[in-house]
């Protein structure tokens, strides 16, 4: 009996694991590394287009957003519904310019 009580709790903690190691990332400020490491099916090409997509025509409303993106369909956005976070990218400047603020700037 406590042979398959230890086996059940093992294949419970082994079930469980992928589901705790998924980490939610957001399209929208995360870079092509992190996507890449994040994404199901997303390698480092796919993840760069995602980037440069977002770059050129901004923040990602909506997976149909993501659709269009080269490579990617619904096949990879399925897989990775759960994941995807579509947050908006915030400027790192006080000037909305996307560059940290310089000491001269500061208080």
């Amino acid at each position: 009996m406590k042979f398959i009580v230890k086996y059940a709790c093992l294949l419970m903690l082994w079930l469980a694991v992928p589901a705790i190691a998924a980490t939610q990332v957001d399209i929208n400020s995360a870079d092509a590394l992190t996507l890449a490491k994040n994404l199901d099916g997303v390698g480092l090409a796919k993840a760069e287009a995602i980037v440069a997509y977002r770059s050129e025509h901004g923040p990602f409303q909506s997976f149909e957003d993501l659709a269009r993106v080269k490579g990617i369909g619904n096949r990879i956005i399925e897989e990775n519904r759960e994941v995807i976070l579509f947050g908006h990218a915030r400027p790192l400047g006080a000037n909305g310019s996307g560059s940290p603020r310089s000491l001269s700037t500061w208080p």
